[in-house]
């Protein structure tokens, strides 16, 4: 929801890091300008509150109410993600589509593992905690390729910098 602020739209009282707002818009702005497809959420799950039982309806990005926040990307996005997810030969992915703990709000992140696992031609890594707790929680983690569950020290890994439990290693 940080990239929906960042692009000037209501987010209600979806979480999201404000700090991280300038961030958002310069990683937007590199990839319009190296022609890079960046993909968001284009609809949302949203709810008053964190309970499966509370009362859900799927809004398009730009229109989450001011007293809701969002939950889980919607169908609309879970059909572009997995149909671009279908074409990729390698896929790192940090973090989770909603509050998949809560059975309600778990049906894009499944979608997503589910299609991940489909990849056969395609190497699958799954980097952090959530990401990795969820591809267990649907039975699926033996059909990804790798797991980690240093979901901050995997991006960090890929960025080119210095792990210091690696470089200890090394320094033997």
């Amino acid at each position: 929801y940080t990239f929906f602020k960042a692009r000037g739209f209501e987010i209600g009282k979806s979480i999201c890091d404000d700090e991280g707002l300038e961030l958002a818009r310069d990683i937007m702005a590199a990839a319009d300008e190296k022609n890079v497809k960046f993909l968001i959420p284009v609809d949302t799950l949203a709810s008053y509150e964190f309970d499966n039982d509370s009362q859900i309806e799927t809004y398009n990005m730009d229109e989450i109410p001011s007293d809701k926040m969002g939950m889980d990307i919607g169908s609309k996005t879970i059909e572009l993600y997995t149909e671009e997810l279908k074409r990729a030969k390698t896929v790192v992915w940090n973090g989770p589509m909603g509050v998949f703990e809560i059975p309600n709000f778990a049906r894009g992140t499944k979608a997503i593992a589910e299609c991940l696992s489909e990849l056969t031609d395609a190497k699958t890594i799954i980097g952090g905690g959530d990401s990795a707790a969820a591809v267990i929680q649907f039975g699926l983690a033996g059909k990804m390729t790798h797991i980690s569950t240093g979901g901050g020290a995997s991006l960090e890994f890929l960025e080119g910098k210095e792990l210091p439990g690696i470089a200890c290693l090394e320094d033997k």
